[in-house]
């Protein structure tokens, strides 16, 4: 049985978790090398911070890059994928695999980690987010460049933080001002009364992949969240 996780992310046992970063992001590469090389940055980031990942379990684009280069450098216990078995085939260079205990095919361990494989979407965020939730000081979610599903991902841990379902931090790294144009329609939402003023702050900006890494480590809960009591998620 797992550790009960107090508010102040130290387990009941008196150990403190790893920090545990859940990385949105494109399974794309893109079309900016820039895009790439923020991967790269913040899997070399996570390594010299000692940050584990989490993320969505593809080796190709944004994610691969960011999966691979921690691996790289702090080795395959840094690094958990978690992704749909439907999505196997879209979502994976062929390149670096082989089979589990189970005969399902996955990425090579040493290269990208360990890799889960579940059944549907709802159960890969699910257990994206209770990693997040069990880590230790400084966890929390990065989006990094990415398209409607990094989008969906990110919005759906900025709500259960509003709701008051967990207290992580979560952070838009853009680069170039990927996420400018977003972060301009949360200001419209809060000015036309759609979002209080002290919630905008639920996400915060960086711009590079130390200060994504800072800003999860310094992260402030709003005041203004809903004190809703919660089941079992």
């Amino acid at each position: 049985m797992t550790s009960e996780i107090t508010s102040n992310g130290a387990a009941s046992n008196g150990t403190t978790p790893p920090t545990k970063i859940c990385v949105y992001c494109g399974a794309s590469a893109g079309t900016n090398p820039a895009h790439l090389e923020m991967a790269r940055q913040l899997g070399a980031a996570m390594a010299a911070n000692n940050v584990q990942l989490v993320y969505g379990g593809g080796t190709v684009g944004l994610m691969g890059e960011v999966a691979k280069t921690l691996c790289e450098l702090s080795g395959p216990d840094s690094v958990h994928g978690i992704i749909p078995e439907a999505l196997v085939k879209y979502e994976r260079d062929s390149t670096y695999q082989t089979t589990n205990a189970d005969n399902q095919v996955v990425p090579e361990l040493a290269r990208y980690g360990r890799t889960t494989v579940v059944p549907d979407m709802h159960t890969r965020k699910k257990l994206m987010a209770e990693e997040v939730f069990a880590g230790g000081p400084g966890s929390g979610f990065i989006a990094l460049s990415g398209g409607y599903g990094t989008l969906e991902e990110i919005f759906e841990t900025i709500t259960w933080n509003q709701l008051g379902i967990h207290q992580k931090g979560i952070c838009f790294l853009s680069i170039d001002g990927y996420w400018d144009g977003i972060l301009q329609w949360i200001n419209k939402a809060v000015t036309e009364g759609f979002v209080k003023e002290a919630n905008k702050d639920i996400v915060v900006k960086a711009t590079s992949a130390e200060d994504a890494i800072k800003a999860l480590r310094e992260y402030k809960v709003s005041e203004a969240i809903f004190q809703l009591k919660w089941g079992t998620q």
